[in-house]
C-alpha cells in the first residue's frame, strides 16, 4: 500500500495530461504462500467519462492459460464463474475501491489453485477506443513451509537470574527470501513487548523497554546452527515476569524492490515466573530550603527507595502541623483537604506523583502563614484477588520545618569596567550586578549616569521595571548610531557599552538600581534603592605618537633590492587607521616628491611622478602593527637617493566620519647602488658518446654557477670534425630564447632532427640531434653568455665562456634477422586446406619493418615462383603463381603474434603440389626518414602433396534375363551400389552387344546349357562383341543421340540419385540381344571444374522378344464383338458359380479340407513363380511379372475399355 499511493498518484496526473487510456497493473511475478491475504492494484488513467471507473478481474490458470476465468467485477455481481462464485460472496474475495480510478482485488485465504495469470480490465467509457484497456501480471502461490516451534513450560526464577530459550526456524521456500526472528514477551492482555529480534537484513533491534539493556549485553539473541534461534537475558527482573515467545517472518522481495512478509508463524510460549528478592522499603522527605519569604515558591519531595517499586501499589498522604493535606491512592488521583482545594484551584498549590519513587507537594506562592511542620506517610497496598487493596506497611519520615519572612529588600549594587584607562577609540564595557539575601522580590529599573570631571552628572541611558530603554538627551544621537548599548544580561545583571570611546567620556560611572514589588492591590511600589559608581579615564591617541624610517642595506647591488621600513610608535590596534606616504628625493635634485602612500583604508596611492617605481615597488603593512615596508627590486641609479616617511593619525567619529589627529614626519634615509660582479661559471668535463644509428644523441652543457638567479645565457652549439680547422656553429640560442640556426644545420640539413632544451634547474641545456647519422660523428661543445637585465629593463652581456668537448661517434646496428629452420612435409587430400608457417626467431630492431615472400618450386620447374608477398606497410600481394593456379582467391594470411606468419591455401587441387618456403627481409628506418634494407633470411622448406580421393565406384552386375512379347516394352536399369564422393556425378551410357562377322552371339542364357558351356570353354584373342550405343547421359544431364534402332523408342528415367533407368517401346524380335551400361563418376576440382575420376560397366542383360504375328490374342482383341463376347458375358456367371461353391463349402463342414486351397477356398488358378497371367488378353506367361501399363499397352490396340481393364486386375489378384 505504501508503494501503491505514490503509483497512483504519479499515473493519475500522466492520465490528465494524455487523452489515451492506459492501464496499469502491479508488477508482477509476485510470490504468495498459501492461506495468506493478497491485495493486487490495478488503475486507469487517460480515460473519457465519469470519474469514476469500474474494473473486473480475471485469471487464466496454468492448466489452460488461453481461457479466461471471471473472479468479481465492481459493476456486475453475476461476473464471477461458479468456481469463484461461493468466496466472492462470502467476502474471501472482494475489490475494494481505493479512488475512482485505482481499485484493489482482495484474496484473503489464498490457495494453490488461485496461481495463474491476472488481467484487470477496465470497461471502456470514452467516445472511442483508444488506447490500452487491461493489463496482466503473474501471481505464483507456494506452500507455507515456515516452521516456528519451541518446547512449551513454564520457568520459576529469582530476580536476577539468568534465563536462556530456544526456537528453532525453518522454511523450505524455493525462491530466495530472508527470515526475520524476534522474541516477545506478553503479559496477560497488555500488548506485546519485543524483547529482541533479528531483521531479514540481519541487524539486532529492540524495543524501548529492553534497548538499554540489549546495548549493555544483558540480553543476547544468538544463532546456533542453520535454525535454531537462542535468547539469553542475564539478570532477571521483576519486569520480566510473563510469557516469553518466539516469531519468524518469511518475507520476499517483489520485483519493485519492495520486501513483503509473506507468512508469519509463532511459537509456543514459555511462561516465566520471576520473584522479588526483597520487600522493605524506606521514605525520606525533601525541600531545597527551609527559610523563604512571603511569594516565594516551595517543593517537598516524598521520596520512596525500594525494590521492584513499580510492580507494587502505594498510597501516599500530605500533611501539615499534623492536618491532613491531601491523599493519593495507588491510582496516583490526589484528593485534597476542603481548605487546600480552593489554593489548588487558583493554581497557587499542586499535589502530583512526579515518578514511581517520587511524590511531590508545590506551594507556588509562599504566605507567612504557610510557616510550619510538613510531613508525608506512604502505606504499601496488596491487590487482592477480587480487586480490592487492603494495607500492608506504613512509613514516614522526620518533619520538616520552614519559616516564611515578610517582604524586605536586601539588594546590593556593584559596578566594573573592563578596564579602568582606555585608550581612545577602544570600547568600554561596564556591568551592574545586583545582589540579593533571597529570589528576587520583584522587579528592577536601573539608570546609568555619568559624573565628569566638573562633577557634572548626565543620564547616559536607563531601563525601567517593565524592560523599557531609553538613551538620555546628550546620548539620544550616539544611540541611533549604536554608539551607546545598554542590556539586560541576565535577571540581576545590566551592561552598559559605550563603543569607539572619546575624551569627553572620561568620568565616573554611575548606576542607580530600584527595586519594585507588586503590592497585594497589583499595584508596584518601590521596596529599596542602591547605588554603585566606578571611575574611568580615557588616553588621548596622539600621545607619544611618532615615527622613524630605517634600511638595512643603504647600499645595494646593481639589480638587487632593497627594503626601507617606516616605524610608528606608540603601538596602535588595529581600529586605529595611520595613513603612510613615502616621499623620495633623486641623487642630483633638491625637490622630494610622494612616491606611494598607503592609506587609512588600507589602499595605496601612487604619486604622479612614481610611473618607474610601480613596477618594481611593493608597500606593505604589518598586520600587528602600523608599520609600513617600502620594497623596490631590480635597484638601479634612478632608485639612488633619499627616502623620508610622513605618518597621519586618524579617528572613526560614531557617525562614521574621520578625524585627523596628528602627523609626523620621519628621518632621512638615503640609498646608494652598486654594479654587480660576475660568477658565471661553465663544466669543462669531457666525455665520449658511441650510438647506434637512428638513435638521439644527447649533449648537455651545464652552468655551474651563475651571477643572478635573473641571469639569462645564450647558447651557441658547435660541432668540430677532423677535416675541418674550426668548429661549425650548428645552433644558437639568445638570452631571450629566440634559435637561430647556423651553417652547419642548413647544409647537412639538421634543422628538422635539431630540439633544444633547457631544464627548470636553470643551469642546464640540452641539445637533442634525433635519428643521429653515421655523417654526425664529431666532437661537440657549447659557448655560454650571461646576459642581465638592466634597471631599465635594457639586456647585457656580462660574461662568456666555453665547456668541454663530447666526442661523438655513430654506427649502424648489428644484423639479428633468425627464420625458424624447420622442415616438413605434408599429404592433403583435394578441398582441404595447407597451413604453411614462417617464424621469425630474432629481428634486428624492434622498430623494423618485415617483407614477407612465399614461394613454392612446382615438379620438374627448377625455377621458383613467388605465391605471395607481404609489404613492409601489411599490405598483401598475389604472386605469379596465384594468377597461374586461380591462387588469388585461396590464399589466406594471418599473424597471431609478432613474428608468427601463416599462409593458409584453401580449397587445395593436385596441381598445388611442391615444396614451400618463405623469405623475410628486415627494412630499419634511416635517420633522414628513408628505409633501407639491413638483412634478410629464408625459411626450413615444407613439401606438400596433393592427393585426389579413391575411386570408389562400383555398379551391380547382378541383373537378371527378361523374356518380352512383341510390341511390348522391355526396361534396362543401371544401379550404382557405391560412390567415390558424394559430390560425384555421373554419365550413363547403355549399349547393345552384338558378336561380330565369324563370332558367336554373346547373349548368356537364351540358349541351352550345352551351348553355353561350349561357349564358356572358347577363348578368343580379340573382342567379338560389338557395341552399338542406345542412349547416353553426360554428367551434366545432356542426352546425347539416340541409336538408329532404337530412335523414337526409349524412354529414360532417373529413379534415384543412383539408379537410372532406360525403357525400350514397342520391341521387335530385332531387339533381341544383351545388353548392358557404362557409368563414368566425375567429381569437381577446386576450380570448380569436373573432371573423370573412374568409370564402371554393368555384367549384359539378356533380353528375348518372341514373335506373335498370328497369335489368339490379336485375334480376339481385333474383333469387338467377339471381344465382348468372350469377357463380358462370363464374368456374370462365374460370379454366381464362385458364390455357389463357397455356401457349398461353408455347409459342408464335415468335409475334409482341400490340401490344394488356401483357407478351405480352392485355387481357381495355379500361379508359377515369376510367371505373369493376364485373364484380360489371353498371352502365355513370361519370365518376368508383367507390369499393369504393359497389360494396358498390349489391350489397347484391341480397344479394351479401362474397366474391364481395371476388372482384370482384380481377377487377377
Amino acid at each position: 500500500m505504501k508503494c501503491f499511493l505514490p503509483v497512483l498518484s504519479c499515473l493519475a496526473v500522466l492520465g490528465v495530461v494524455s487523452a489515451q487510456r492506459q492501464v496499469a497493473v502491479q508488477e508482477g511475478p509476485l510470490y504468495r504462500t498459501e492461506g495468506s491475504h493478497i491485495t493486487i492494484w490495478c488503475n486507469v488513467s487517460g480515460y473519457q467519462g465519469p470519474s469514476e471507473q469500474n474494473f473486473q478481474w480475471s485469471i487464466y490458470l496454468p492448466s489452460a492459460p488461453e481461457r479466461e476465468v471471471q473472479i468479481v467485477s465492481t459493476m456486475d455481481s453475476s461476473f464471477p464463474y461458479a468456481i469463484y462464485t461461493q468466496r466472492v460472496r462470502s467476502g474471501k474475495i472482494y475489490v475494494e475501491r481505493v479512488q475512482g480510478n485505482s481499485a484493489l482485488l482482495h484474496i484473503t485465504d489464498l490457495q494453490a489453485r488461485d496461481a495463474g495469470e491476472y488481467e484487470c480490465h477496465t470497461p471502456n467509457t470514452d467516445e472511442r477506443y483508444f488506447g490500452s484497456y487491461s493489463a496482466k501480471m503473474n501471481l505464483m502461490v507456494i506452500p507455507d513451509s515456515l516452521q516456528s516451534t519451541a518446547v512449551r513450560h513454564t520457568l520459576h526464577r529469582v530476580e536476577q537470574d539468568p534465563l536462556e530459550l530456544t526456537c528453532e526456524v525453518a522454511t523450505e521456500t524455493l525462491q530466495h527470501s530472508h527470515l526475520s526472528v524476534a522474541w516477545l514477551r506478553q503479559r496477560g492482555s497488555e500488548k506485546p513487548v519485543e524483547v529482541i529480534a533479528l531483521s531479514r537484513d540481519f541487524v539486532l533491534q529492540s524495543s524501548s523497554d529492553y534497548a538499554q539493556r540489549q546495548s549493555l549485553g544483558e540480553v543476547r539473541l544468538d544463532k546456533l546452527g542453520s535454525s535454531t534461534f537462542r535468547l539469553t537475558v542475564f539478570h532477571l527482573q521483576p519486569s520480566d515476569q510473563g510469557e516469553f515467545y518466539c516469531e519468524a517472518t518469511e518475507w520476499i522481495q517483489d520485483p519493485d524492490g519492495s520486501w513483503y512478509p509473506m507468512t508469519r508463524k509463532r511459537s509456543e510460549g514459555t511462561v516465566v515466573n520471576v520473584q522479588p528478592t526483597d520487600k522493605e522499603f524506606t521514605v525520606r522527605l525533601e525541600t531545597d530550603k527551609r527559610l523563604y519569604t512571603v511569594g516565594e515558591p516551595a517543593e517537598f519531595r516524598c521520596i520512596l527507595e525500594g525494590q521492584n517499586t513499580p510492580d507494587r501499589y502505594f498510597a501516599v498522604s500530605w500533611a501539615f502541623n499534623s492536618s491532613l493535606i491531601a491523599s493519593m491512592g495507588p491510582n496516583a488521583v490526589p484528593v485534597l483537604n476542603s481548605e487546600f482545594t480552593h489554593r489548588e484551584a487558583r493554581g497557587q498549590l499542586k499535589v502530583a506523583k512526579e515518578s514511581d519513587n517520587v511524590f511531590v507537594l508545590k506551594i507556588y506562592h509562599l504566605r507567612q502563614e504557610d510557616s510550619g511542620k510538613y510531613n508525608c506517610r506512604v502505606t504499601e497496598r496488596e491487590k487482592t484477588v477480587t480487586g480490592e487493596f487492603i494495607d500492608k506497611e506504613s512509613k514516614r519520615p522526620k518533619n520538616i520545618p520552614i519559616i516564611v519572612l515578610p517582604i524586605k529588600s536586601s539588594i546590593s549594587v556593584e559596578v566594573a569596567s573592563n578596564a579602568s584607562v582606555v585608550l581612545e577609540g577602544e570600547n568600554l564595557h561596564l556591568s551592574c550586578s545586583i545582589r540579593t539575601a533571597g529570589r528576587p522580590l520583584g522587579r528592577f529599573s536601573v539608570i546609568w549616569q555619568l559624573v565628569d570631571r566638573q562633577n557634572r552628572r548626565s543620564n547616559i541611558m536607563w531601563l525601567d521595571r517593565d524592560g523599557t530603554v531609553q538613551p538620555g538627551t546628550s546620548y539620544w544621537e550616539r544611540s541611533s548610531f549604536g554608539g551607546v548599548q545598554m542590556e539586560q544580561v541576565q535577571p540581576n545583571s545590566f551592561s552598559l557599552g559605550i563603543f569607539n570611546s572619546r575624551r569627553e567620556d572620561e568620568g565616573q560611572y554611575e548606576c542607580h538600581v530600584t527595586e519594585w514589588v507588586r503590592a497585594v492591590d497589583g499595584e508596584w511600589q518601590v521596596v529599596g534603592e542602591r547605588r554603585a559608581s566606578t571611575l574611568v579615564s580615557i588616553t588621548a591617541l596622539e600621545t607619544g605618537f611618532a615615527v622613524t624610517a630605517i634600511s638595512r642595506t643603504p647600499g645595494v647591488t646593481y639589480s638587487d633590492s632593497f627594503d626601507l621600513q617606516c616605524i610608528i610608535k606608540p603601538h596602535y590596534p588595529a581600529r586605529v587607521p595611520v595613513s603612510v606616504t613615502w616621499r623620495f628625493q633623486p641623487v642630483g635634485t633638491a625637490e622630494f616628491h610622494d612616491l606611494v602612500t598607503f592609506t587609512r583604508d588600507g589602499g595605496v596611492q601612487w604619486g604622479d611622478r612614481s610611473s618607474s617605481f610601480r613596477t618594481r615597488t611593493a608597500i606593505e603593512k604589518a598586520e600587528s602593527s602600523n608599520n609600513v615596508r617600502l620594497s623596490i627590486s631590480r635597484a638601479s641609479d634612478t632608485e639612488a637617493g633619499k627616502y623620508q616617511c610622513v605618518a597621519e593619525l586618524w579617528r572613526r567619529n560614531y557617525n562614521n566620519s574621520w578625524t585627523r589627529l596628528a602627523e609626523r614626519t620621519s628621518n632621512l634615509l638615503e640609498i646608494r647602488v652598486l654594479q654587480p660582479v660576475t660568477k658565471l661559471q661553465v663544466s669543462k668535463s669531457k666525455r665520449t658518446l658511441t650510438l647506434v644509428e637512428n638513435r638521439p644523441i644527447q649533449l648537455n652543457c651545464s652552468v655551474k654557477s651563475q651571477t643572478s638567479q635573473n641571469s639569462h645565457f645564450a647558447v651557441l652549439w658547435y660541432v668540430h670534425k677532423p677535416s675541418d680547422a674550426d668548429g661549425k656553429l650548428i645552433l644558437k640560442t639568445t638570452h631571450n630564447s629566440a634559435f637561430e640556426y647556423g651553417t652547419y644545420a642548413e647544409e647537412e640539413g639538421l634543422r628538422a632532427r635539431l630540439q633544444f632544451e633547457r631544464h627548470v634547474s636553470g643551469g642546464l641545456f640540452s641539445l637533442t640531434v634525433q635519428r643521429a647519422e653515421v655523417s654526425d660523428s664529431g666532437s661537440y661543445y657549447c659557448h655560454v653568455e650571461e646576459w642581465l637585465l638592466s634597471p631599465n629593463y635594457a639586456w647585457y652581456k656580462l660574461a662568456e665562456e666555453v665547456s668541454g668537448r663530447t666526442e661523438v661517434t655513430v654506427k649502424q646496428p648489428d644484423s639479428r634477422l633468425k627464420l625458424s629452420q624447420a622442415q616438413g612435409n605434408l599429404s592433403v587430400l583435394e578441398t582441404r586446406q595447407v597451413q604453411l608457417e614462417c617464424v621469425v626467431l630474432n629481428r634486428t630492431s624492434a622498430a623494423s619493418q618485415l617483407l614477407v615472400e612465399w614461394f613454392v618450386w612446382k615438379p620438374n620447374h627448377p625455377e621458383r615462383e613467388t605465391l605471395a608477398r607481404l609489404s613492409r606497410d601489411a599490405t598483401f600481394h598475389y604472386g605469379e603463381q596465384a594468377a597461374k593456379n586461380n591462387l588469388k582467391g585461396r590464399l589466406h594470411l594471418e599473424s597471431p603474434s609478432p613474428g608468427v606468419y601463416r599462409l593458409f591455401i584453401q580449397n587445395v587441387a593436385v596441381q598445388d603440389s611442391g615444396t614451400y618456403s618463405c623469405r623475410v627481409e628486415e627494412w630499419l628506418p634511416s635517420p633522414g626518414g628513408t628505409w633501407y634494407r639491413r638483412a634478410e633470411d629464408t625459411a626450413g622448406q615444407t613439401a606438400v602433396q596433393v592427393m585426389r580421393p579413391d575411386a570408389a565406384l562400383q555398379v551391380d552386375t547382378v541383373v537378371p534375363n527378361a523374356t518380352v512379347s512383341e510390341k511390348a516394352a522391355f526396361q534396362l536399369d543401371c544401379s550404382i551400389v557405391s560412390r567415390s564422393s558424394q559430390d560425384s556425378r555421373f554419365a550413363v551410357a547403355w549399349y547393345s552387344l552384338r558378336t561380330k562377322a565369324g563370332g558367336k552371339r554373346g547373349s548368356p542364357g537364351l540358349e541351352d546349357g550345352e551351348e553355353e558351356g561350349e561357349e564358356g570353354e572358347e577363348e578368343e584373342e580379340e573382342d567379338p562383341t560389338e557395341r552399338t550405343a542406345l542412349l547416353s547421359v553426360g554428367p551434366d544431364a545432356v542426352f546425347g543421340p539416340e541409336g538408329s534402332p532404337w530412335e523414337g523408342r526409349l524412354r529414360f528415367q532417373r529413379l534415384s540419385p543412383l539408379l537410372y533407368r532406360l525403357t525400350v517401346l514397342q520391341a521387335s524380335p530385332r531387339d533381341t540381344g544383351n545388353y548392358s551400361c557404362r557409368v563414368e563418376e566425375w567429381l569437381p576440382s577446386p576450380q570448380k571444374e569436373w573432371y573423370r575420376l573412374t568409370e564402371e560397366e554393368s555384367a549384359p542383360i539378356g533380353i528375348r522378344v518372341l514373335d506373335t504375328s498370328s497369335t489368339l490374342q490379336s485375334i480376339i482383341c481385333s474383333n469387338d464383338a467377339l471381344f465382348y463376347f468372350i469377357f463380358f458375358y462370363p464374368f456374370p456367371i462365374f460370379g454366381i458359380l464362385i458364390i455357389t461353391i463357397l455356401l457349398v463349402r461353408f455347409k459342408s463342414r464335415n468335409s475334409s479340407k482341400n490340401s490344394d486351397g488356401k483357407n478351405g477356398v480352392p485355387l481357381l488358378w495355379i500361379k508359377e513363380p515369376h510367371l505373369n497371367y493376364s485373364p484380360t488378353c489371353l498371352e502365355p506367361p513370361v519370365l518376368k511379372s508383367a507390369r499393369e501399363d504393359d497389360v494396358h499397352s498390349l489391350c489397347l490396340k484391341g480397344k479394351m475399355p479401362e474397366g474391364w481393364l481395371e476388372l482384370g486386375r482384380i481377377m487377377k489378384i
